[in-house]
């Protein structure tokens, strides 16, 4: 019989397209695992681009602790061998308790469980006394992997490069991006401007300034329906930018990131989503801690600086005179010159 698996992630983006990397460990070392998931319904839909996640559990945020709770008992019918919580929230909680109830990990019967730890004491250290007790650079696709070395997962050799979208996706695409496209795609760039917390965005002006500097090459600008302010970038050269801002879903924006050229982008979800497609890109890191890639062809600018991290997602305050100076320091020149070496 093949062993099932279900994995416990919610949300963001980010984590979830990270966690995604378990997938290669569990196949590596069990090539017939029946692999589900449960996430945020509305963060669920991307999980499709992996078609060896046997079944995507989407859990809607309205349903409450009773919604909850009667998904647990659904889950719980699947008899799953292992359960990871690769979340370690208030719900995910409540799925171990009915999933893996404690005295039955005490006598060491049911599913073999376990779990990704926030390491808050070492956050606390960290944030508020200086004291770094985490490996640095922090990456997040390590740390996703390291609770299974509890269940003799260490494999990682090979990972998916066959990734799935709808064919309907890729008409849409073609139809409302690619054949608007300004220029030549070949030059064409990804910009990820936006992120959840302001305090991890580069500055509008950067990336206005990063545009005039690069003359020759044309730019793709994904993000939300409130990133207003793309609207700002996309005014400074609109013959050469096509700003997607509010334009495409979860699902297409990681499609247009899989076919990129390069992606440049603070420390979001789609940079991670580069990182996992093997696609080159950018990372341009500031205030937060554990927001790093993995891969050899994302590269990281960051600057040397005591105050930082100063947070684990980009929320908080500055402590600087110059407000953002982490990022205000990236220079769009920098970053120019970066794009140039990687576009040649």
């Amino acid at each position: 019989m093949p062993k099932k698996f279900l994995i416990i992630r919610f949300s963001s983006i980010g984590d979830i397209i990270q966690c995604m990397t378990t997938v290669d460990g569990i196949l590596n070392h069990y090539p017939d695992a029946e692999i589900h998931w449960i996430a945020r319904k509305d963060m669920s839909s991307f999980l499709a681009m992996d078609q060896r996640i046997h079944k995507v559990w989407g859990f809607e945020r309205g349903a409450g602790f009773k919604g909850l709770l009667k998904q647990a008992k659904e889950l719980k019918k699947e008899k799953f061998d292992y359960v990871y919580d690769a979340h370690s929230n208030i719900r995910s909680i409540v799925l171990k308790t009915v999933l893996v109830p404690r005295w039955k990990r005490w006598f060491g019967i049911g599913p073999k469980f376990t779990m990704r730890s926030k390491d808050r004491i070492k956050r606390i250290l960290l944030f508020k006394l200086r004291i770094d007790r985490f490996p640095m650079p922090f990456k997040g696709m390590l740390s996703f992997r390291k609770p299974l070395d509890k269940w003799g997962l260490s494999d990682y050799s090979k990972v998916n490069t066959n990734w799935y979208f709808p064919e309907d996706l890729k008409v849409k695409m073609d139809a409302t991006v690619f054949s608007n496209l300004k220029g030549d795609q070949s030059k064409l760039i990804t910009l990820v401007p936006s992120a959840a917390w302001i305090m991890k965005r580069w500055p509008v002006s950067h990336w206005q300034k990063l545009v005039s500097l690069l003359p020759d090459y044309n730019f793709m600008i994904l993000a939300g329906p409130d990133d207003v302010f793309c609207k700002e970038i996309e005014n400074e050269a609109p013959d050469r930018i096509l700003n997607l801002a509010g334009k495409t879903n979860l699902l297409e924006s990681c499609y247009l990131t899989q076919k990129s050229n390069l992606v440049i982008s603070g420390d979001t979800g789609f940079l991670h989503a580069a990182d996992k497609f093997n696609v080159k890109g950018l990372s341009l890191m500031g205030p937060t801690a554990f927001g790093f890639t993995t891969g050899e062809h994302i590269t990281t600018l960051e600057l040397d600086m005591k105050c930082r991290p100063c947070t684990k997602d980009g929320s908080g305050k500055c402590s600087q005179a110059i407000y953002q100076q982490c990022m205000v320091d990236i220079t769009p020149e920098w970053v120019a010159k970066e794009v140039i070496q990687r576009m040649s």
